[in-house]
């Protein structure tokens, strides 16, 4: 039979699968209620690999500012778990943002939220991209808060170049402070705040205790590869 005539067996030309992402990623939600476990009340939503899935997601769930105060979200690489336990989350950290109150605290913390999405997806950390976890926004009556997840909270010369891409994404006012805090501070924590490892706030940066100009160089070693599976 020839080419052209019914029952032609020429090469189906592929589906389309999207723009692919590095690594595949987990969208979760949680909805705080004193009856149920934490690990009950966190509910995984979907799976993506793509931009176009993502944005399908995005597109279709309530934004930050719109959730009832007890609410998360999370975003983190598949087998990953969201939380500190997790084996790749426990020697880690995170980078925290409390979102200011006021008029504008709704439009904040959906921008606040996208970007450090957009960050994270799009691997826009340099060559440390393969450092981060996951990303978290809580939604609070008093206030809330977008953090960047980490698997090691000793590697000051990962974290601290993170924090900086964030702080000039999210277009930070010198007024606002950017904290990195170790997984095992926040667990043992007895009161509501913890010490921080790291702090940016402007053109000040504090890492181990020592304040200096944000340019000046850290005495942290050359970044080795990082062992976080996919």
């Amino acid at each position: 039979m020839s080419a052209g005539q019914s029952g032609d067996s020429s090469p189906v030309p592929p589906v389309p699968m999207g723009h692919p992402l590095t690594y595949r990623w987990v969208f979760y939600h949680m909805m705080f209620d004193r009856e149920r476990s934490w690990e009950e009340c966190l509910m995984p939503v979907a799976t993506f690999d793509t931009v176009e899935d993502f944005w399908r997601i995005y597109n279709h769930i309530q934004k930050p500012s719109s959730l009832h105060p007890g609410s998360d979200y999370y975003i983190f690489k598949e087998g990953i778990r969201p939380m500190w336990e997790d084996p790749r989350n426990i020697n880690g950290g995170r980078w925290l943002l409390n979102v200011e109150q006021g008029s504008e605290k709704e439009c904040n913390v959906d921008f606040y939220w996208l970007e450090t999405l957009m960050l994270m997806l799009g691997e826009q950390f340099e060559s440390y991209g393969s450092y981060v976890c996951g990303a978290v926004v809580n939604v609070r009556s008093k206030g809330d808060k977008v953090s960047l997840w980490t698997f090691d909270a000793m590697r000051d010369d990962a974290n601290l170049k993170i924090g900086r891409i964030m702080q000039s994404t999210l277009q930070l006012n010198d007024r606002q402070r950017m904290k990195y805090e170790k997984h095992t501070d926040t667990s043992k924590r007895s009161g509501s705040t913890v010490k921080p490892r790291i702090v940016l706030q402007g053109k000040t940066e504090t890492v181990n205790d020592g304040q200096r100009t944000k340019g000046q160089e850290t005495n942290a070693s050359t970044p080795s590869t990082p062992t976080l599976a996919k």
